[in-house]
Protein backbone atom coordinates (compact mmCIF):
# COMPACT_ATOMS: atom_id res chain seq x y z
CA UNK A 1 0.00 0.00 0.00
CA UNK A 2 1.17 3.57 -0.88
CA UNK A 3 1.25 6.57 1.24
CA UNK A 4 -2.28 7.94 1.53
CA UNK A 5 -3.17 9.63 -1.98
CA UNK A 6 -4.04 12.82 -0.33
CA UNK A 7 -0.81 13.67 1.08
CA UNK A 8 1.30 11.92 -1.16
CA UNK A 9 1.21 14.17 -4.01
CA UNK A 10 2.24 17.32 -1.74
CA UNK A 11 6.10 18.06 -1.42
CA UNK A 12 8.20 18.73 1.22
CA UNK A 13 6.58 15.90 3.66
CA UNK A 14 8.21 16.69 6.75
CA UNK A 15 10.54 13.07 7.80
CA UNK A 16 8.52 12.85 11.50
CA UNK A 17 5.07 12.79 9.31
CA UNK A 18 6.28 10.38 6.58
CA UNK A 19 7.64 7.97 8.81
CA UNK A 20 4.66 7.47 11.07
CA UNK A 21 2.43 7.43 7.73
CA UNK A 22 5.38 4.11 6.77
CA UNK A 23 4.30 2.65 10.31
CA UNK A 24 0.31 3.57 10.01
CA UNK A 25 0.87 1.52 6.48
CA UNK A 26 2.83 -1.31 8.09
CA UNK A 27 0.12 -1.82 10.85
CA UNK A 28 -2.18 -2.28 7.18
CA UNK A 29 -4.27 0.67 8.11
CA UNK A 30 -6.51 2.76 5.79
CA UNK A 31 -6.42 6.57 5.55
CA UNK A 32 -9.99 6.29 4.43
CA UNK A 33 -11.34 3.71 6.85
CA UNK A 34 -9.17 4.33 10.16
CA UNK A 35 -10.86 5.79 12.75
CA UNK A 36 -10.90 5.85 16.48
CA UNK A 37 -13.68 4.56 18.09
CA UNK A 38 -14.98 4.52 21.69
CA UNK A 39 -13.10 1.55 23.21
CA UNK A 40 -14.63 1.56 26.97
CA UNK A 41 -18.34 1.34 28.43
CA UNK A 42 -19.14 4.21 30.52
CA UNK A 43 -18.31 2.41 33.85
CA UNK A 44 -14.60 1.36 32.89
CA UNK A 45 -14.26 5.12 31.78
CA UNK A 46 -15.25 6.55 35.27
CA UNK A 47 -12.86 3.78 37.11
CA UNK A 48 -10.30 4.27 34.75
CA UNK A 49 -10.54 8.25 35.60
CA UNK A 50 -11.19 7.63 38.87
CA UNK A 51 -7.41 5.19 39.09
CA UNK A 52 -5.49 7.61 36.71
CA UNK A 53 -2.74 9.52 38.44
CA UNK A 54 -3.66 12.48 35.86
CA UNK A 55 -6.96 13.15 37.81
CA UNK A 56 -5.09 14.51 40.39
CA UNK A 57 -3.95 17.32 38.47
CA UNK A 58 -7.36 18.39 36.18
CA UNK A 59 -7.76 21.73 38.18
CA UNK A 60 -4.05 22.34 36.98
CA UNK A 61 -4.35 21.28 33.61
CA UNK A 62 -7.93 23.45 33.55
CA UNK A 63 -6.27 26.66 34.78
CA UNK A 64 -3.18 26.24 32.52
CA UNK A 65 -4.49 25.46 29.35
CA UNK A 66 -8.72 25.13 29.21
CA UNK A 67 -9.23 28.69 30.22
CA UNK A 68 -7.03 29.98 27.66
CA UNK A 69 -8.09 27.54 24.94
CA UNK A 70 -11.57 27.82 25.00
CA UNK A 71 -11.20 31.37 24.04
CA UNK A 72 -9.23 30.91 21.36
CA UNK A 73 -11.43 28.26 20.16
CA UNK A 74 -9.93 25.18 20.66
CA UNK A 75 -9.58 21.95 23.07
CA UNK A 76 -8.16 20.05 25.10
CA UNK A 77 -7.81 16.68 25.49
CA UNK A 78 -6.42 14.53 27.98
CA UNK A 79 -5.02 10.92 27.03
CA UNK A 80 -3.62 7.89 29.35
CA UNK A 81 -0.56 6.04 28.03
CA UNK A 82 -2.56 4.30 25.72
CA UNK A 83 -3.83 7.04 24.01
CA UNK A 84 -7.22 6.20 25.11
CA UNK A 85 -9.20 9.79 25.65
CA UNK A 86 -10.04 10.55 28.77
CA UNK A 87 -11.32 14.01 29.58
CA UNK A 88 -11.86 16.74 26.71
CA UNK A 89 -12.59 20.03 27.45
CA UNK A 90 -12.73 23.78 26.09
CA UNK A 91 -14.36 25.10 22.91
CA UNK A 92 -17.81 23.56 22.65
CA UNK A 93 -18.57 24.01 19.27
CA UNK A 94 -15.14 22.55 18.30
CA UNK A 95 -16.08 19.82 20.84
CA UNK A 96 -19.15 18.94 18.52
CA UNK A 97 -16.99 19.11 15.13
CA UNK A 98 -14.73 17.01 16.80
CA UNK A 99 -17.04 14.27 17.50
CA UNK A 100 -17.51 14.00 13.65
CA UNK A 101 -14.14 12.27 13.67
CA UNK A 102 -14.46 10.94 17.17
CA UNK A 103 -12.62 12.72 19.15
CA UNK A 104 -14.48 11.72 22.34
CA UNK A 105 -13.71 10.49 25.26
CA UNK A 106 -12.83 6.68 25.47
CA UNK A 107 -11.62 6.94 22.08
CA UNK A 108 -8.65 5.29 21.44
CA UNK A 109 -6.30 7.73 19.47
CA UNK A 110 -2.97 5.35 19.50
CA UNK A 111 -0.96 5.72 16.58
CA UNK A 112 -1.86 1.82 16.05
CA UNK A 113 -5.76 2.81 15.49
CA UNK A 114 -5.60 5.76 13.73
CA UNK A 115 -2.45 5.99 12.45
CA UNK A 116 -0.53 9.18 12.36
CA UNK A 117 -1.98 12.25 14.55
CA UNK A 118 -0.37 14.37 17.60
CA UNK A 119 -1.77 12.35 20.88
CA UNK A 120 -0.95 9.27 19.27
CA UNK A 121 2.24 10.09 17.55
CA UNK A 122 3.55 11.71 20.34
CA UNK A 123 3.14 9.06 22.57
CA UNK A 124 5.05 6.67 20.09
CA UNK A 125 7.89 9.02 19.63
CA UNK A 126 7.61 9.76 23.85
CA UNK A 127 8.14 13.79 23.00
CA UNK A 128 5.81 16.64 21.78
CA UNK A 129 4.95 16.99 18.21
CA UNK A 130 2.35 19.11 15.92
CA UNK A 131 0.29 17.40 13.32
CA UNK A 132 -1.71 20.35 10.61
CA UNK A 133 -4.48 19.18 9.01
CA UNK A 134 -3.67 16.84 5.71
CA UNK A 135 -0.84 15.51 7.56
CA UNK A 136 -3.01 13.22 10.00
CA UNK A 137 -3.12 9.83 8.26
CA UNK A 138 -7.04 9.20 8.63
CA UNK A 139 -9.28 12.02 6.13
CA UNK A 140 -11.32 12.44 8.86
CA UNK A 141 -8.91 14.62 10.71
CA UNK A 142 -7.92 16.59 7.73
CA UNK A 143 -9.64 19.48 8.87
CA UNK A 144 -8.39 19.93 12.45
CA UNK A 145 -4.63 20.45 14.04
CA UNK A 146 -3.47 19.44 17.07
CA UNK A 147 -0.36 19.88 19.22
CA UNK A 148 0.91 16.77 21.64
CA UNK A 149 2.91 16.65 24.46
CA UNK A 150 3.80 13.42 26.84
CA UNK A 151 3.61 13.71 30.49
CA UNK A 152 6.01 11.26 32.89
CA UNK A 153 5.51 10.26 36.19
CA UNK A 154 8.49 12.72 37.80
CA UNK A 155 9.22 9.62 40.20
CA UNK A 156 9.86 6.77 37.82
CA UNK A 157 10.17 8.47 34.91
CA UNK A 158 7.41 6.74 33.22
CA UNK A 159 4.68 7.67 30.70
CA UNK A 160 1.56 8.67 32.04
CA UNK A 161 -0.25 9.94 28.72
CA UNK A 162 -0.45 12.85 26.97
CA UNK A 163 -1.75 16.59 26.64
CA UNK A 164 -3.60 17.66 23.53
CA UNK A 165 -4.22 20.59 21.72
CA UNK A 166 -6.67 20.29 18.61
CA UNK A 167 -8.87 22.75 16.84
CA UNK A 168 -8.07 25.03 13.98
CA UNK A 169 -4.40 26.47 12.50
CA UNK A 170 -4.40 27.89 16.39
CA UNK A 171 -3.48 24.53 17.45
CA UNK A 172 -0.50 24.15 15.78
CA UNK A 173 0.97 28.20 16.02
CA UNK A 174 4.34 28.09 16.73
CA UNK A 175 3.63 29.03 20.47
CA UNK A 176 1.19 26.54 20.99
CA UNK A 177 4.29 23.24 21.58
CA UNK A 178 6.37 25.45 24.11
CA UNK A 179 3.40 26.54 25.81
CA UNK A 180 2.23 22.65 26.41
CA UNK A 181 5.45 21.99 26.83
CA UNK A 182 5.60 24.34 30.03
CA UNK A 183 2.50 23.24 31.06
CA UNK A 184 3.54 19.84 31.01
CA UNK A 185 6.59 20.62 33.08
CA UNK A 186 4.29 22.40 35.69
CA UNK A 187 2.25 19.10 35.87
CA UNK A 188 5.49 16.70 36.36
CA UNK A 189 6.38 19.69 38.94
CA UNK A 190 2.54 19.21 40.87
CA UNK A 191 2.75 15.34 40.85
CA UNK A 192 5.92 15.60 42.47
CA UNK A 193 4.98 17.48 44.76
CA UNK A 194 2.04 15.76 45.62
CA UNK A 195 4.33 12.09 45.62
CA UNK A 196 5.70 14.04 48.72
CA UNK A 197 2.45 13.69 50.51
CA UNK A 198 0.39 10.55 51.69
CA UNK A 199 -2.45 10.49 49.81
CA UNK A 200 -5.89 11.00 51.30
CA UNK A 201 -8.99 9.32 49.93
CA UNK A 202 -11.02 11.07 48.26
CA UNK A 203 -14.53 12.22 49.51
CA UNK A 204 -17.24 9.93 48.68
CA UNK A 205 -20.40 11.74 47.20
CA UNK A 206 -23.95 10.82 48.89
CA UNK A 207 -26.33 8.86 46.72
CA UNK A 208 -28.73 10.98 44.57
CA UNK A 209 -27.08 14.11 45.83
CA UNK A 210 -28.18 17.37 43.70
CA UNK A 211 -26.05 20.26 43.64
CA UNK A 212 -27.81 23.91 43.99
CA UNK A 213 -26.56 26.55 41.37
CA UNK A 214 -24.69 29.44 42.10
CA UNK A 215 -26.58 32.50 42.51
CA UNK A 216 -25.64 36.09 41.23
CA UNK A 217 -27.43 38.76 43.19
CA UNK A 218 -28.06 42.05 40.94
CA UNK A 219 -31.22 43.62 42.74
CA UNK A 220 -30.22 46.51 44.54
CA UNK A 221 -27.12 46.31 44.31
CA UNK A 222 -23.86 48.45 42.96
CA UNK A 223 -21.66 45.41 42.66
CA UNK A 224 -23.59 42.12 42.27
CA UNK A 225 -21.87 39.17 44.62
CA UNK A 226 -21.94 35.35 43.44
CA UNK A 227 -22.99 33.08 46.30
CA UNK A 228 -23.60 28.88 47.33
CA UNK A 229 -23.09 26.50 44.25
CA UNK A 230 -21.77 23.18 44.41
CA UNK A 231 -20.40 21.50 47.39
CA UNK A 232 -16.74 19.66 47.55
CA UNK A 233 -16.79 16.32 45.23
CA UNK A 234 -19.09 17.25 42.62
CA UNK A 235 -17.49 17.61 39.16
CA UNK A 236 -15.82 20.42 37.72
CA UNK A 237 -13.10 20.96 34.96
CA UNK A 238 -13.17 17.68 32.61
CA UNK A 239 -15.84 16.48 35.39
CA UNK A 240 -13.39 15.76 38.08
CA UNK A 241 -14.03 17.01 41.69
CA UNK A 242 -13.61 20.33 42.97
CA UNK A 243 -13.22 22.56 45.67
CA UNK A 244 -16.53 24.49 45.25
CA UNK A 245 -16.29 26.05 47.75
CA UNK A 246 -19.84 28.25 47.45
CA UNK A 247 -18.92 31.14 49.69
CA UNK A 248 -20.05 34.09 48.84
CA UNK A 249 -17.77 36.35 47.05
CA UNK A 250 -18.11 40.67 46.24
CA UNK A 251 -17.88 41.09 42.15
CA UNK A 252 -16.51 44.34 40.60
CA UNK A 253 -19.31 46.02 38.86
CA UNK A 254 -17.91 45.39 35.64
CA UNK A 255 -18.03 40.92 36.36
CA UNK A 256 -21.07 41.31 37.86
CA UNK A 257 -22.86 43.37 34.62
CA UNK A 258 -20.85 39.90 32.23
CA UNK A 259 -22.23 37.93 34.32
CA UNK A 260 -25.52 38.79 34.24
CA UNK A 261 -25.74 39.61 30.07
CA UNK A 262 -24.95 36.15 30.07
CA UNK A 263 -27.55 34.66 32.66
CA UNK A 264 -29.56 36.13 30.65
CA UNK A 265 -29.11 35.17 27.17
CA UNK A 266 -28.30 31.55 27.71
CA UNK A 267 -27.71 30.83 23.72
CA UNK A 268 -24.99 33.23 24.20
CA UNK A 269 -23.75 36.35 22.64
CA UNK A 270 -20.88 37.11 20.58
CA UNK A 271 -17.75 39.58 21.35
CA UNK A 272 -19.52 42.36 19.38
CA UNK A 273 -22.80 41.75 20.86
CA UNK A 274 -21.24 41.55 24.58
CA UNK A 275 -19.19 44.79 24.10
CA UNK A 276 -21.84 46.59 22.65
CA UNK A 277 -24.18 45.23 25.81
CA UNK A 278 -21.47 46.81 27.67
CA UNK A 279 -20.86 49.48 26.17
CA UNK A 280 -17.88 49.07 25.37
CA UNK A 281 -17.55 51.61 21.86
CA UNK A 282 -13.85 52.42 21.69
CA UNK A 283 -11.68 51.06 18.91
CA UNK A 284 -10.53 48.74 21.33
CA UNK A 285 -13.94 47.24 22.40
CA UNK A 286 -13.19 43.64 21.53
CA UNK A 287 -9.47 43.50 22.94
CA UNK A 288 -10.70 44.83 26.16
CA UNK A 289 -13.37 42.36 26.75
CA UNK A 290 -11.40 39.46 26.31
CA UNK A 291 -9.46 40.92 29.02
CA UNK A 292 -11.27 41.44 31.17
CA UNK A 293 -12.76 37.87 30.58
CA UNK A 294 -9.87 36.38 31.71
CA UNK A 295 -9.90 38.48 34.89
CA UNK A 296 -13.51 36.99 35.18
CA UNK A 297 -12.19 33.61 34.77
CA UNK A 298 -9.21 34.04 37.51
CA UNK A 299 -12.29 35.27 40.25
CA UNK A 300 -14.54 32.25 39.41
CA UNK A 301 -11.77 29.44 39.36
CA UNK A 302 -10.65 30.80 42.90
CA UNK A 303 -14.42 31.20 44.32
CA UNK A 304 -16.96 28.78 41.94
CA UNK A 305 -15.05 26.85 39.91
CA UNK A 306 -17.64 25.08 38.51
CA UNK A 307 -19.33 28.06 37.05
CA UNK A 308 -17.28 28.26 33.62
CA UNK A 309 -17.96 30.53 30.41
CA UNK A 310 -17.60 29.10 26.88
CA UNK A 311 -16.02 31.22 24.25
CA UNK A 312 -17.52 31.65 20.62
CA UNK A 313 -19.94 33.01 21.24
CA UNK A 314 -19.42 33.96 25.12
CA UNK A 315 -21.79 31.75 27.15
CA UNK A 316 -22.14 29.63 30.84
CA UNK A 317 -21.69 26.27 29.91
CA UNK A 318 -23.36 25.82 33.53
CA UNK A 319 -25.91 26.58 35.21
CA UNK A 320 -26.62 29.92 37.27
CA UNK A 321 -29.24 31.73 38.89
CA UNK A 322 -30.23 35.06 39.52
CA UNK A 323 -32.43 37.05 42.28
CA UNK A 324 -33.55 39.03 39.43
CA UNK A 325 -34.76 36.01 37.21
CA UNK A 326 -36.19 34.15 40.22
CA UNK A 327 -38.24 37.23 41.00
CA UNK A 328 -39.97 37.02 37.56
CA UNK A 329 -40.30 33.23 38.45
CA UNK A 330 -41.96 34.23 41.38
CA UNK A 331 -44.22 36.63 39.07
CA UNK A 332 -44.97 34.48 36.65
CA UNK A 333 -46.45 32.14 39.12
CA UNK A 334 -48.51 34.82 41.01
CA UNK A 335 -46.56 34.52 44.34
CA UNK A 336 -46.96 38.00 44.05
CA UNK A 337 -46.09 38.96 47.91
CA UNK A 338 -42.71 36.79 47.36
CA UNK A 339 -41.98 38.80 44.59
CA UNK A 340 -41.44 41.77 46.19
CA UNK A 341 -40.26 40.50 49.51
CA UNK A 342 -37.42 39.56 47.10
CA UNK A 343 -37.27 42.67 44.95
CA UNK A 344 -34.14 44.99 46.99
CA UNK A 345 -34.57 47.31 44.22
CA UNK A 346 -33.44 47.53 40.32
CA UNK A 347 -30.52 45.29 38.95
CA UNK A 348 -27.57 46.95 39.62
CA UNK A 349 -28.66 50.71 39.80
CA UNK A 350 -25.51 52.20 38.86
CA UNK A 351 -24.53 50.51 35.46
CA UNK A 352 -25.48 52.71 32.51
CA UNK A 353 -24.49 49.70 30.21
CA UNK A 354 -26.87 49.37 27.66
CA UNK A 355 -27.77 45.73 28.29
CA UNK A 356 -27.79 46.17 31.59
CA UNK A 357 -29.98 49.14 31.49
CA UNK A 358 -32.52 47.01 29.12
CA UNK A 359 -32.51 44.03 31.45
CA UNK A 360 -33.38 46.72 34.85
CA UNK A 361 -36.19 48.25 32.76
CA UNK A 362 -37.76 44.87 31.78
CA UNK A 363 -37.84 43.75 35.62
CA UNK A 364 -38.80 46.83 36.87
CA UNK A 365 -41.45 46.84 34.40
CA UNK A 366 -42.49 43.13 34.36
CA UNK A 367 -42.52 44.29 38.06
CA UNK A 368 -44.78 47.11 37.79
CA UNK A 369 -47.36 45.58 35.67
CA UNK A 370 -48.15 42.67 37.20
CA UNK A 371 -48.62 44.03 40.52
CA UNK A 372 -50.91 46.82 38.90
CA UNK A 373 -53.25 44.00 36.70
CA UNK A 374 -53.15 41.24 39.45
CA UNK A 375 -52.14 42.31 43.05
CA UNK A 376 -54.00 42.48 46.28
CA UNK A 377 -54.63 45.83 47.55
CA UNK A 378 -52.47 45.59 50.54
CA UNK A 379 -49.23 43.74 47.97
CA UNK A 380 -49.83 46.97 45.45
CA UNK A 381 -49.88 49.33 48.73
CA UNK A 382 -46.43 47.92 49.75
CA UNK A 383 -44.98 48.28 46.33
CA UNK A 384 -46.48 51.92 46.01
CA UNK A 385 -44.42 53.13 49.29
CA UNK A 386 -41.21 51.78 47.53
CA UNK A 387 -38.60 54.21 46.06
CA UNK A 388 -39.36 53.23 42.91
CA UNK A 389 -42.84 53.84 43.12
CA UNK A 390 -43.37 56.27 45.61
CA UNK A 391 -43.86 58.95 42.76
CA UNK A 392 -46.11 56.62 40.55
CA UNK A 393 -49.49 58.17 40.77
CA UNK A 394 -50.77 55.31 38.32
CA UNK A 395 -49.69 53.13 41.19
CA UNK A 396 -51.47 55.00 43.53
CA UNK A 397 -54.41 55.44 41.72
CA UNK A 398 -54.87 52.02 41.33
CA UNK A 399 -54.67 51.87 44.95
CA UNK A 400 -57.59 54.28 45.79
CA UNK A 401 -59.70 52.01 43.51
CA UNK A 402 -59.14 48.95 44.85
CA UNK A 403 -59.64 50.22 48.88
CA UNK A 404 -63.16 49.72 49.92
CA UNK A 405 -64.39 52.97 50.73
CA UNK A 406 -64.49 53.01 54.29
CA UNK A 407 -61.09 51.87 54.43
CA UNK A 408 -58.71 54.07 56.88
CA UNK A 409 -55.73 53.94 54.19
CA UNK A 410 -57.68 55.86 51.73
CA UNK A 411 -56.75 59.04 53.48
CA UNK A 412 -53.13 58.28 53.09
CA UNK A 413 -53.37 57.18 49.51
CA UNK A 414 -55.16 60.54 48.84
CA UNK A 415 -52.44 62.52 50.51
CA UNK A 416 -49.58 60.83 48.12
CA UNK A 417 -51.57 61.87 45.57
CA UNK A 418 -51.89 65.40 46.60
CA UNK A 419 -48.34 65.60 47.38
CA UNK A 420 -47.09 63.93 43.79
CA UNK A 421 -49.11 66.28 41.91
CA UNK A 422 -48.26 69.33 43.73
CA UNK A 423 -44.58 68.78 43.19
CA UNK A 424 -45.23 67.98 39.56
CA UNK A 425 -47.17 71.17 39.47
CA UNK A 426 -44.29 72.86 40.70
Amino acid sequence: MDLPSTNAGRGGVRRLVRESWQRSLSLRLDPLTAQAAPTLSADDLDRLRAAHPLAAVLPVINRLLVRHAAEFGLIVAVADESGRLLWIDGDSGVRSRAEDMHFVVGADWSEARVGTSAPGTALTLDHGIQIQRAEHFSQLAHSFSCTAVPIHDPVTGAVLGVIDITGGDGAVAPQTLPLVEAAVAALEGELRIQSLSAPRPAPTRPSGFTASNPLLTVLGTEHGALRGGAPAGLPGPFGAPVPGTGAAVDLSPRHAEILLLLAWNRQGLSADRLAACLNEDQAHAVENLRAEMVRLRRVLALSHPQLRIGSRPYRLETSLDTDAGGLLGLLGRGAHRMALAAYRGPVLPGSVAPGIVEIRGDVSTRLRQTLLSDAAVDVLLDYAHTDEARWDSEVWRACLQLLPPRSPQRAAVVASLARIEAELGA
